[in-house]
């Protein structure tokens, strides 16, 4: 069963099965890796798309990156991803 909150966000949301996340060290880069190529991510994007795993709710990664990098507010950008990420059918 896949929940979704009214903004069409996973609750948990979670990679598509399709896709992976990988380090790239020759390019000090994480990338999404698909069937048809990859998608080049900024460092922000790698950081919420690595706590995509089906276990953490939007709040849960939102709490987890603030204290991680020791700011507040990020919730709006987190957010914003991941309805990216759900409307290109990168997470689940």
């Amino acid at each position: 069963m896949n929940l979704h909150t009214a903004a069409s966000v996973p609750v948990l949301p979670h990679l598509s099965p399709q896709l992976r996340l990988q380090y790239e060290t020759t390019h000090t880069r994480w990338v999404l890796l698909h069937p048809d190529g990859r998608v080049q991510l900024n460092d922000s994007a790698a950081e919420i798309l690595r706590r995509c795993d089906g276990r953490r709710t939007v709040a849960d990664i939102v709490r987890e990156l603030e204290a991680l990098f020791e700011t507040q507010g990020i919730a709006p950008q987190v957010q914003q991803l991941i309805e990216e990420g759900a409307r290109r059918g990168w997470l689940g």
